[in-house]
């Protein structure tokens, strides 16, 4: 966000009288900061870049559906789950950008001075990332409408592809957010954020999956992005009814509530032109 951007968000909050006590700034900075990331280019060059990722994906699912290696099923749950993977990694990386980026780009302290609590600061924060993986869950609609056509899943793909991918979308912008507040320097936090997802998404790439037995199903569980993803799989391919594996969706609500919970609790300490926490 350039310095322009920035006093625009705080004439915006001033303008519209919002302050600490009405807890009405968060809007204003969602709004302004929605404008930054889609007038930017930033945007709409990273939904471009999920656009086609997701057609060579589709094409590939619906290649292998024609010779025989994928069920039309599989070929919808593979996309879908690239779909949710890529979606939530352009939103981490936008969140792991937002404080750490205002902070080294030197535009951190015209924020702070608005008359609008850090915690409202991290809220429309947050909404704003969010608003790319909403914008890619919307791209990734046709792809998946045309290869779920025939087998009468289009509907449940859809909203399972909203619900779980939202969930992990809020749990991991949560924690790119905590990353990009804690790190010295936007390099660190980029970096940080990177080898976590990777971190998450290392094993659902694993020749066979996750170890067999009692030990691999606790680390199935504990993983979110691993959980997630097996739990697409049991409604989609497997015919689950969604209630039957709700568990496995336990470990992106308990980290998305947790790093929000964090976020919110010690959001006015981490949120300042220096890093690490102040006790002020």
């Amino acid at each position: 966000m350039t310095a322009g951007v920035t006093g625009r968000v705080r004439d915006a909050v001033a303008s519209a009288g919002a302050d600490r006590d009405h807890g009405r700034g968060w809007w204003v900075v969602t709004g302004q900061e929605c404008r930054d990331l889609w007038v930017s280019g930033r945007g709409p060059g990273l939904v471009f870049a999920f656009s086609l990722v997701l057609s060579v994906m589709t094409y590939l699912a619906g290649t292998s559906q024609v010779l025989n290696f994928l069920e039309q099923r599989e070929a919808v749950n593979l996309t879908l789950q690239v779909a949710v993977a890529v979606g939530v990694l352009v939103t981490l990386v936008v969140s792991a950008d937002a404080i750490s980026g205002e902070r080294e780009r030197g535009t951190l302290e015209s924020l702070l001075l608005a008359p609008i609590s850090r915690r409202a600061i991290i809220v429309g924060k947050m909404a704003a990332a969010l608003s790319l993986w909403l914008a890619a869950f919307v791209v990734s609609v046709p792809y998946l409408w045309v290869l779920a056509r025939g087998v009468s899943i289009v509907g449940r793909a859809l909203l399972l592809g909203l619900l779980v991918g939202t969930l992990l979308a809020v749990a991991l912008a949560a924690l790119g957010l905590l990353i990009s507040a804690v790190s010295s320097s936007n390099k660190v936090s980029l970096a940080a954020s990177l080898f976590l997802l990777f971190a998450l998404f290392a094993p659902t790439q694993l020749p066979g999956g996750a170890p067999k037995g009692w030990f691999g199903e606790v680390l199935v569980r504990l993983n979110p992005v691993d959980a997630a993803l097996h739990y697409l799989t049991a409604v989609l391919v497997n015919g689950h009814a969604w209630t039957r594996d709700l568990s496995y969706l336990v470990s992106p609500l308990v980290t998305a509530v947790l790093a929000g919970g964090v976020l919110i609790a010690v959001g006015t300490r981490i949120v300042r032109l220096q890093t690490g926490v102040s006790g002020r």
